[in-house]
């Protein structure tokens, strides 16, 4: 299992949300490349970008901050969501260097846009499940749809994506813990690897994920925790790795 730093740009700044709302947020940096170096430097194997704008827009908003951390650390594996709804921007993202690209409230909204980019980009393709009570989420958290999560991942999996990306919104940013049971829930049910997020606080989140990693989980995203320092980066990251 490795862990994953939440890279949030609003406004091209490192941020923080609590449960997806744009008026609750905590600027961590005005420099988000200089924020992807401190957790390259401290061992991270991967990032996970988010284009808060973009989410709301429906179309890149800071995708030139994007470039230029995949330019800053070309060998980086690199994830990024956020108002991906076509297929010039998933192209615009990868040309950049960008290996993952993470469709949300799209792949909701239009399931049949999903097979179409897995299969013009195959292995590229991640879908973020964010759910609420087992029901999902979309347009930046501001909808609660009637699709089951399960349902929806399983279907997916068929389409070919490369992994889930599963969050808990009652949990994201509020530093209450992880939802293991729901997570482990979701990846006992699909055969492609499930990534957690959401609520991830300290090194115990850690612990009680790789209990359960062996259902599938292959890593975890964190954020608030590792800006506000109730988790070490580095030494969460080398736990995670004791897991499998």
């Amino acid at each position: 299992m490795i862990l994953i730093p939440a890279i949030d740009l609003k406004e091209g700044k490192c941020v923080r949300l609590r449960q997806g709302r744009m008026d609750d947020e905590t600027i961590f940096s005005d420099n988000p490349v200089e924020v992807a170096t401190r957790w390259v430097n401290e061992g991270a194997k991967r990032l996970h970008l988010v284009d808060l704008d973009g989410a709301f827009a429906g179309k890149p908003v800071n995708a030139g901050v994007v470039h230029d951390i995949a330019e800053a650390h070309p060998g980086l594996i690199i994830q990024v969501g956020g108002g991906i709804r076509d297929e010039d921007t998933i192209q615009t993202y990868l040309n950049a260097g960008v290996q993952y690209v993470i469709i949300g409230t799209k792949a909701v909204n239009a399931p049949h846009f999903v097979g179409d980019v897995c299969k013009e980009f195959p292995g590229h393709i991640i879908v973020g499940l964010d759910a609420k009570d087992g029901k999902v989420a979309m347009d930046g958290w501001s909808k609660l749809s009637k699709h089951d999560i399960i349902d929806l991942a399983q279907h997916f999996e068929d389409d070919g994506v490369e992994s889930i990306i599963y969050t808990d919104i009652g949990r994201d940013g509020m530093m209450k813990g992880v939802n293991v049971e729901a997570t482990a829930k979701l990846a006992r049910s699909i055969r492609i690897p499930v990534i957690a997020s959401g609520g991830i606080t300290n090194m115990d989140d850690i612990h009680a994920l790789g209990k359960v990693a062996g259902d599938g989980i292959m890593g975890a995203i964190t954020g608030r925790a590792i800006y506000e320092g109730t988790l070490d980066f580095a030494e969460g990251e080398k736990l995670a790795e004791t897991f499998s």
